[in-house]
């Protein structure tokens, strides 16, 4: 192998030169300066201002370019009559045609005129040119004779001269300084219509009007429902003649919003618009919580409720109860004034008969909402309140005197007391359930606050029964399902408030009696459903997506109690605000509507008897014994409690351990292996529960 080295020219120049070492920090000074001055508050405050001025110059011109435009054409009539069309009203289509037809009809007349008048300009100005020179003409002889001057019959025309030259003089004057300041005026009037009209960026306007919200107009909702991302949509919307204006019914005030169908295109889903309400909210220029999407009994239609910007955060106007000191309740045909409803209605709901349940996060105005419709309902004195408030701090301690019975406390042995207030309203259902048929009962009201207290409770009486709990064997539980299952018959009804709702703190089959299901906020959907139902929530619903915090006292409303349009499965209120000086206020009136109660805080336990462990003593080791003979035996045991005792609640007390009574030639029967297997399955329920 041969290696050659080639020296090279001392003359070379390098072929990589070295940049002089402070050259690239200078370049990068340079870059962090400008990029400071870039991102300023001040630059981008420079930047914002000089957007907004001319975007309001532009928008002016736009505007009055617009305004000129639907002046001098039909094209407003036109729009009118697509809005119309799509909305169906085809006569008030026609109207607009007609209108448009009419219009027309005034313009050609007009242009006829204008035709017609320059034809006889020449001859007009003539003749105005004659009669001038008469007049004058006459006013010079007028002169010359009074003077007796000849001289003075050009005077007139002297006259007249000197004004047509100071006339030209004024105007060259004016005409110098008019191209100055006429664009200049003109350039100012466009930017005061833009700058009223708001017509620049939003992220130009400042700070105090940029969330003010454009108003909610036609093609505003329609390139919002075009800008969701759903490509079948804005295809549909791309491809119609009217550019979706058919889509489209009349957008009509509603409160302090505006309410919108809106008909979707075939292979776009309901579900798919309302998955995407953050977006639909934003493309209107609106916040999530201002735009209400719910489904209306059309096929695949939408309903908007669009709020105008900043209205929900309007406090709501102060109770009936509290401006109207002569105001009464009548509990079978009044209706409570609980608040306002979004469209600014209010919100008279019914109680005749009603199980009510109200639930939501904590210190969201739950008890404030269900305390309202009691003071309403203490306005009429034939009703009886018994209360428990297993919070304990005071809220319902202004019903001293006038509730049956008040219990207030967050413990074991308020949760015992609480159960022993429901069970007695359920044996009171029952004496009633008793009475001869048409005997009238007065309103019996049980309200248990913070019922998920009782429910999660883990108190267990002396048969070994809990008190808490979901099961057929929670005596509480047991007491509410059966006021749910047949007090509003007698009069007897319970209401019931919650607090962060679950399958363990509120059992199922407990929430689904209630006629009347209200939520303030929850934290997801699975508990939208639990408060309200899967119906609602499906229909547009949404507790959950209310603001914690900032929407307290806003319920979400689902069931029997207020009026609501076809098809409505739910309505949010907006509900009254009473404080505890405003409510005390409130039951001294009630108060003085009746006598005095004596309210008792402390109940005596009902004697608790185990009726299952009583029918095993009675049937003893018999395989099996007659009914009847069963319950002799059992009214012979304790008479008191089974004076009433049919083979009907033999059967009933069997089929909650899932046994029945049997047949033995042809006559009812116990058995007592029913009887031991009944003993076993409560005893695996009660291990279960503890």
């Amino acid at each position: 192998m041969t290696i050659t080295l080639v020296k090279a020219p001392e003359d070379a120049p390098d072929a990589h030169p070295k940049e002089a070492s402070g050259t690239r920090p200078e370049r990068a000074r340079k870059r962090a300066l400008i990029r400071a001055a870039i991102t300023d508050e001040r630059t981008r405050n420079a930047c914002r201002v000089l957007v907004r001025h001319g975007a309001y110059t532009a928008g002016g011109g736009r505007i009055v370019w617009r305004r000129v435009w639907e002046d001098r054409t039909t094209a407003r009539y036109g729009r009118m009559m697509r809005a119309a069309e799509a909305a169906g009203n085809l006569e008030e289509a026609k109207e607009w045609e007609e209108r448009a037809h009419r219009f027309r009809e005034a313009r050609h007349k007009r242009r006829l005129e204008m035709l017609n008048a320059m034809r006889e300009t020449p001859r007009a100005a003539g003749a105005v040119a004659l009669t001038g020179a008469g007049v004058l003409t006459a006013a010079g002889i007028a002169l010359a004779v009074a003077n007796k001057d000849f001289a003075d019959l050009a005077v007139p025309f002297e006259f007249a001269i000197d004004a047509i030259r100071w006339a030209f003089i004024i105007g060259a004057v004016v005409w110098g300084v008019l191209p100055l300041l006429g664009p200049a005026l003109g350039l100012a009037a466009l930017w005061d219509i833009g700058r009223r009209r708001q017509a620049a960026p939003r992220w130009a306007l400042p700070a105090g009007t940029r969330g003010d919200g454009e108003p909610i107009t036609p093609s505003i909702v329609v390139k919002a429902f075009r800008d969701l991302g759903i490509a079948p949509l804005r295809k549909a919307i791309t491809d119609m003649e009217d550019a979706g204006a058919s889509m489209l019914s009349l957008i009509a005030p509603a409160g302090v919003g505006v309410e919108v169908d809106v008909h979707l295109p075939s292979g776009v889903s309901t579900e798919e618009i309302q998955n995407r309400r953050r977006k639909l909210a934003e493309n209107l220029g609106r916040h999530e919580h201002e735009v209400f999407i719910t489904i209306p009994p059309a096929p695949r239609t939408v309903r908007l409720w669009i709020a105008d910007s900043g209205a929900l955060d309007e406090p709501v106007p102060a109770s009936p109860l509290v401006t109207d000191p002569d105001l009464k309740a009548d509990y079978k045909t009044g209706r409570c004034p609980w608040g306002v409803t979004l469209r600014g209605d209010a919100a008279l709901v019914t109680l005749y008969q009603k199980m009510i349940l109200v639930t939501g996060l904590s210190n969201q105005g739950k008890t404030a909402s269900l305390r309202a419709l009691a003071l309403w309902l203490a306005l009429d004195p034939t009703v009886e309140f018994r209360i428990g408030d297993l919070k304990g701090i005071g809220d319902w301690h202004m019903f001293e005197g006038l509730a049956t019975v008040l219990i207030e406390g967050p413990t074991e042995d308020h949760v015992m007391e609480v159960t022993h207030m429901v069970e007695e309203g359920f044996e009171e259902m029952q004496r009633r359930l008793l009475q001869p048929k048409g005997t009238e009962f007065h309103p019996l009201v049980i309200i248990v606050d913070e019922a998920q207290v009782a429910y999660g409770s883990g108190a267990v009486g002396v048969d070994k029964r809990p008190y808490g709990g979901q099961k057929a064997t929670s005596r509480y539980f047991r007491a509410v399902k059966g006021i749910h299952d047949q007090g509003r018959a007698v009069n007897v009804t319970i209401w019931e408030g919650t607090q962060d709702p679950t399958d363990q703190n509120l059992p199922k089959r407990s929430r689904e009696g209630n006629h009347i299901r209200a939520s303030l906020v929850v934290g997801t959907e699975s508990q939208a459903k639990m408060a309200l139902g899967d119906a609602p929530v499906a229909k547009g619903a949404a507790p959950h997506k209310l603001r914690q915090g900032l929407d307290k006292g806003q319920l979400v409303v689902a069931g029997e109690g207020l009026k609501m349009a076809p098809g409505q499965v739910s309505e949010n209120v907006r509900t009254h605000y009473i404080n505890d000086d405003e409510a005390e206020e409130i039951v001294e009136r009630a108060k003085a509507m009746r006598a005095g109660a004596t309210t008792v805080h402390k109940l005596e336990a009902v004697q608790e008897v185990d009726h299952l462990t009583d029918l095993a003593v009675v049937v003893g080791t018999e395989k099996r014994v007659r009914t009847t003979e069963v319950l002799h035996r059992l009214k012979a045991r304790n008479h008191a409690v089974y004076e009433h005792w049919t083979g009907g609640t033999l059967k009933e007390l069997l089929a909650e351990y899932d046994e029945e009574t049997g047949l033995y030639d042809g006559y009812p029967v116990v058995k007592l292996e029913s009887v031991q297997r009944a003993l076993a399955y409560r005893g695996e329920e009660i291990a279960d529960a503890q």
